[in-house]
């Protein structure tokens, strides 16, 4: 099945480890699919049930070296849609979001969401506005705000670069260059089970810290010993 004006987006989802929650996630999806848009989730080596636990909600579970990069590139390899979303494992996209991509990408190359982040501390709405209201002045989008792009920018820009952290920030500075995003109002909706399991004012102070060391010339491989995967 084909959504009815043809144009299709393959939403690729990065996973590891994810059995907790992935059955949620991805029957969120659901009526994206039902649409006729394709959903490929990429698993980078789980030790637990998480592929077998997505194979029947999804169109194709590829098997991948783990990493968001490598297994993104991957997902969008076998990928068949005229527009790629890119979804982390912990974010929701908002019911009509195959409508509002499309459209955003009538008159634009690639573009993102605007992100809310869920928890209790209050917080966490600051960190959210800021990284919206941070990614219109700089035209570089953050993983959590789900990226999207046309298959052929995507293939123009070349992916996303081989690193191991900071890869949703070196896409947006390829994609910036064949043009600016679609800044969408419209929020995803990610988990702040990070922030709050590490301190959300620790976890702050670590981004910002991780992101001056990048802009300065840090070796991202060096950057992913300080992150906390979990």
């Amino acid at each position: 099945m084909r959504p009815p004006d043809g144009r299709r987006i393959s939403i690729v989802v990065p996973v590891l480890n994810e059995a907790d929650g992935i059955v949620a996630q991805l029957a969120a999806l659901q009526p994206l699919r039902a649409r006729g848009h394709e959903l490929v989730v990429v698993d980078g080596g789980s030790g637990d049930d998480t592929p077998a636990l997505a194979a029947p909600l999804v169109d194709r579970v590829v098997a991948s070296p783990a990493g968001r990069a490598t297994q993104m590139n991957a997902g969008a390899a076998v990928a068949t849609g005229d527009a790629l979303l890119f979804l982390h494992a912990d974010t929701c996209l908002p019911p009509d979001a195959d409508a509002r991509v499309l459209g955003a990408l009538e008159g634009r190359d690639w573009g993102r969401f605007d992100v809310r982040i869920e928890g209790a501390h209050s917080m966490l709405r600051v960190v959210a506005a800021a990284m919206n209201v941070r990614s219109r002045w700089t035209s570089v989008a953050t993983g959590d705000q789900a990226i999207f792009c046309t298959r052929a920018t995507f293939d123009r820009v070349g992916g996303f670069p081989s690193l191991p952290l900071m890869e949703d920030i070196a896409l947006s500075k390829r994609l910036r260059r064949v043009g600016p995003p679609a800044c969408l109002r419209d929020r995803v909706v990610t988990s702040g089970r990070r922030w709050e399991r590490h301190g959300v004012f620790r976890t702050i102070a670590l981004m910002w810290r991780m992101r001056l060391a990048y802009f300065v010339g840090v070796d991202p491989a060096r950057l992913a010993r300080w992150y906390p995967r979990r």
